[in-house]
């Protein structure tokens, strides 16, 4: 009998992680490249520049998936995502205080609850990315 060495994949739950941001990210995306005039109209920004926003969005989050897809999952690339989901997170905070993006309340709340969001996807990848590093 043969004995069957079982090696748990550490890259798992990064890979899930990373998994789930793309799809969100691209998600959204989607939706305000596809909705712009009325996602505007709820939100505040101009159609412009929700394009613009959901454009980097779609193109951000294939790149995301692309790295979550990969064999081996490179660490350099997760701390950039990490560093651009906490960008991410603390420019929605800035757009709410300063009032720079034209938000209406419904808009400020939905960019903080996006920047809640982003911040515990970065919290999650940094979870992710010790656990690929562990030994034993």
């Amino acid at each position: 009998m043969t004995a069957l060495t079982v090696t748990p994949d550490r890259t798992k739950f990064l890979r899930l992680t990373l998994a789930a941001d793309a799809v969100v990210t691209g998600g959204n995306g989607l939706v305000y490249l596809a909705f712009a005039g009325p996602v505007g109209t709820l939100l505040g920004p101009d159609t412009g520049l929700l394009r613009g926003i959901g454009a980097f969005l779609l193109a951000y989050g294939v790149a995301v998936a692309v790295l979550a897809a990969r064999r081996d999952i490179s660490p350099a690339g997760t701390r950039v995502v990490i560093a651009m989901n906490i960008v991410w997170t603390l420019g929605s905070i800035a757009a709410v205080v300063t009032g720079a993006a034209g938000l209406t309340t419904v808009g400020a709340i939905w960019a903080i609850a996006q920047a809640l969001v982003v911040a515990v996807f970065a919290e999650l990848q940094i979870t992710g990315l010790r656990r690929t590093r562990r030994t034993g």
